[in-house]
């Protein structure tokens, strides 16, 4: 058994911590308009669900309002339907041509709960790499069992913690960039 055997997949699931991270601080409006909070909208399209994004342009030109740019005329009533019908909380306005949503400036209260959901993703995302961590070092120790030498093993436990270290980091900084995003009025 090598080490890498132990530090390769939690290492792995360290990087997949912090991407399911991102993703999520993603969909969290931060009162800036970002076209991944239109992501979990499904419009009914020849009779599958399908995401806005594929039943239309999307486009950000300024940083309060998207567009969206249905490719038929008939898809307008079906995206404004899925918008109203969402979590958004947005109203879509319509010309015509294009689906307007106005993103409202956050409340000094909402800005805080948006922090702590934020928190909370980053905590659960600590908690994976926590996790790969743990398992890392079992298996490390149980190798030791099976033949592994103490030293390799101790070396490749002080390699797990570089690692986590390294992923914690990442993650606080994700979580910082994101809340001062939420907190910049």
């Amino acid at each position: 058994m090598e080490p890498s055997d132990y530090l390769t997949p939690a290492e792995e699931k360290m990087e997949l911590a912090v991407a399911y991270l991102d993703e999520a601080l993603a969909h969290i409006r931060a009162g800036k308009a970002n076209p991944k909070i239109l992501d979990g909208i499904r419009v009914e399209y020849y009779g599958s669900a399908m995401p806005i994004s594929q039943v239309a342009n999307i486009a950000v030109p300024d940083a309060r309002t998207i567009t969206i740019t249905p490719w038929e005329k008939a898809m307008f009533k079906e995206i404004e339907k899925a918008i109203i019908n969402s979590e958004l909380g947005i109203t879509p306005e319509n010309n015509g041509e294009v689906i307007r949503l106005s993103i409202p400036p956050l409340t000094e209260e909402r800005r805080k709960n948006l922090v702590k959901q934020s928190k909370a993703e980053a905590e659960t995302a600590k908690v994976s790499v926590r996790n790969a961590r743990r398992d890392a070092i079992e298996g490390l120790k149980k190798a030791v069992k099976q033949g592994m030498s103490e030293d390799v093993e101790k070396d490749a436990e002080a390699q797990a913690q570089k690692l986590h270290d390294r992923y914690m980091k990442k993650i606080d900084d994700l979580f910082a960039a994101k809340e001062k995003e939420i907190l910049t009025v």
